[in-house]
């Protein structure tokens, strides 16, 4: 259907929404106590007094035979037409469900950052790209320092001293700089100092990054690498703002990823972030994972859902029912002598399919769930031209 075709049959539905209601107009004298004044472009803005509307126009009074101008009565005919649906207001429970996205990120409780302890030349790099893999124990890069090679003398020196104590201040000035025990136990072995020392990864890892390149002079404040162990990985997520305060720390939680469809990966919240993204102003939440295998792999995309409790005992409806405006909330109230009628509620939690109403609405009352857009239409509709009509009645007898 062409969206021409669906423009002229919305308007022909509307206008016999209007010809089944219409009639009704002349049934009611007018009375010409005020109940309230309303803004001409907004009925649900009221005031007991007159004045100006929000937008600066004339507020108009509403009398009491048009209390009920809201209402608009269909035949079964048209009901049928518009594909009316409804739902009841239930009283139940409403879990306070998270659905959010997030990436996948490495544990920084695994990552090992690697600096030397002391300065000189790096004289082979056993890596050149971030990604590649070490296992404990790996060369990671060899060095040639002259404050090593010193020390490395200066303990020789003293172990043919046989001084006691210049041995030990030796031994644990290399320990200090950087050499691992059997390092140590070789040059003691050996009392031969090396020009070049092996530096080794101190845990199985990928590079996550790499700051040095083969032939650099680095410092121990330059730092030359980093190894991520990815046998377990953080997930960040993004809460909204307004549901900052529904997520604990051992809130349950369960994570889809698009590459694997069907998987589910269940977690719990295990950090909350103390302060919101000031651009976004959302709050970031840690989940942690275990990832044998490594299936989760760092910058991955995830869908998160947070599972927070329930609220009890409330009013829900569905939320497709619900019309926002911006300046206001309403409903479509399906009666039982079969008339229609929009009414202004107050909204309060939402998750998933369902919205809880603070205000507006009864237990077991009926909401219109399909076509309420219409029939907010027409309910508008008639509480103009009755306002109209008092308007002119009005004049009519000031006129006299």
């Amino acid at each position: 259907m062409t969206t021409t075709k669906k423009l002229l049959l919305a308007i022909g539905l509307i206008s016999l929404l209007s010809l089944a209601s219409v009639s009704s107009f002349a049934e009611h004298p007018h009375e010409k106590a005020i109940l309230y004044w309303v803004a001409p472009m907004d009925p649900n803005f009221k005031t007991d007094e007159p004045g100006k509307s929000p937008m600066g126009m004339d507020l108009v009074p509403v009398y009491e035979s048009s209390g009920s101008d809201n209402r608009v009565k269909i035949s079964p005919e048209v009901v049928q037409s518009l594909g009316i649906r409804t739902a009841l207001v239930e009283r139940s429970r409403l879990w306070r469900g998270i659905k959010t996205v997030g990436y996948v990120d490495y544990n920084e409780a695994k990552v090992s950052h690697i600096h030397l302890r002391t300065a000189g030349w790096i004289e082979r790099l056993a890596t050149h790209s971030v990604g590649e893999r070490f296992k404990k124990g790996d060369t990671i890069l060899e060095l040639y320092s002259p404050e090593l090679v010193n020390a490395q003398q200066e303990f020789v020196q003293a172990i043919r001293s046989g001084n006691s104590r210049l041995i030990k201040f030796s031994e644990q000035r290399l320990s200090a700089l950087g050499l691992i025990e059997e390092q140590i136990k070789r040059l003691k072995k050996t009392r031969k100092a090396q020009q070049n020392i092996l530096v080794y990864a101190d845990r199985d890892g990928v590079v996550s990054k790499l700051s040095v390149r083969h032939g650099m002079y680095v410092k121990p404040s330059n730092s030359v690498m980093s190894l991520a162990d990815l046998s377990s990985v953080w997930l960040l997520v993004e809460v909204f703002e307004k549901q900052a305060n529904w997520v604990k720390v051992g809130d349950p939680a369960e994570v889809r990823l698009p590459y694997l469809p069907g998987k589910v990966w269940k977690g719990r919240v295990d950090h909350i972030y103390p302060s919101l993204d000031k651009t976004t102003h959302s709050l970031k939440v840690r989940l942690v994972f275990d990832n044998p295998g490594e299936r989760l792999k760092p910058n991955m995309f995830a869908k998160v859902n947070i599972f927070s409790g329930a609220k009890n005992n409330i009013l829900i409806i569905p939320t497709e029912a619900l019309i926002r405006t911006g300046a206001s909330e309403r409903v479509i109230i399906a009666n039982d002598d079969g008339t229609f009628e929009s009414r202004t509620v107050t909204s309060g939690l939402e998750s998933g399919d369902y919205v809880e109403l603070l205000s507006g609405v009864s237990e077991s009352e009926r909401v219109v769930v399909s076509g309420q857009f219409l029939i907010d239409s027409e309910a508008s509709l008639r509480a103009s031209m009755s306002r109209m009509a008092n308007d002119d009645d009005t004049a009519q007898e000031v006129e006299k």
